[in-house]
């Protein structure tokens, strides 16, 4: 990690209202190092340059916390997790969160516990399986105060993916790009059917880049109907629209 990298990163966890001590810094060295090195057997992200990881993964992810609503000690669950992203970032920096890590890919789920293993974090959940079927599921339905996505999936999908997970009076904390403002027109109809209202757009600036992030937090204001999530499949081909 080159000293200005290091201290970019600093500064941007800091504006964020976070701790950044050496001993974060050194983890998201490591998250970094790993990143690149398993990068290279299996497609984690295309991103792998030092400063690109650090803005565009560890510092988006950790833009999640804007507005105040992910608060340590909460149970959080990151649905298509990916390379760990935001789920890893959050409980870096919010040690005292439960978070559950969902991928549908085994292969990814087995560096996520490398990542975590290597970090020393604990209390982290890793679920191999799809948001559909474990969303039905009684051990995991409704009981979460966060539910969160930095995923690629329309909105109307996204919600039907993690909306059941949350519990009443939580929060589907969502990371998105420049179209936010269309895809919450396009996502009235799966907010009244899963039980959720929009609570506000919050827009991200980071540091060294251009790019249009926004962050949509939604609140639970009732259970979601007993037929959400449907089957496997069934949200992508048909969103609640």
């Amino acid at each position: 990690m080159t000293n200005e990298n290091r201290e970019l990163l600093k500064k941007g966890i800091e504006e964020f209202n976070l701790v950044a001590d050496e001993k974060t810094l050194d983890r998201f060295k490591t998250y970094r190092e790993l990143l690149a090195q398993w990068n290279q057997k299996m497609n984690l992200t295309g991103i792998d340059d030092e400063k690109g990881t650090y803005i565009k993964h560890f510092l988006d992810s950790l833009s999640a916390v804007t507005g105040g609503y992910i608060k340590d000690e909460m149970s959080i669950i990151d649905v298509g997790t990916g390379a760990g992203f935001p789920g890893i970032p959050l409980k870096v920096c919010l040690e005292n969160t439960k978070v559950t890590l969902l991928d549908s890919l085994n292969k990814r789920i087995n560096f996520l516990q490398e990542v975590c293993t290597q970090l020393n974090l604990e209390n982290v959940e890793f679920i191999h399986g799809r948001a559909e079927d474990f969303g039905k599921n009684p051990e995991y339905r409704e009981k979460y105060d966060i539910a969160t996505a930095r995923a690629v999936a329309g909105l109307p999908i996204l919600m039907e993916f993690c909306v059941p997970f949350i519990k009443k009076g939580g929060y589907f904390v969502c990371l998105k790009g420049p179209n936010a403002n269309l895809e919450l027109e396009e996502s009235k109809k799966a907010m009244t059917t899963l039980g959720i209202e929009f609570v506000e757009k919050i827009d991200v600036k980071l540091p060294e880049t251009d790019l249009n992030h926004n962050i949509l937090v939604f609140k639970k204001i009732s259970e979601t109907p007993s037929k959400y999530p449907r089957k496997a499949g069934k949200p992508a081909k048909s969103p609640i629209k």
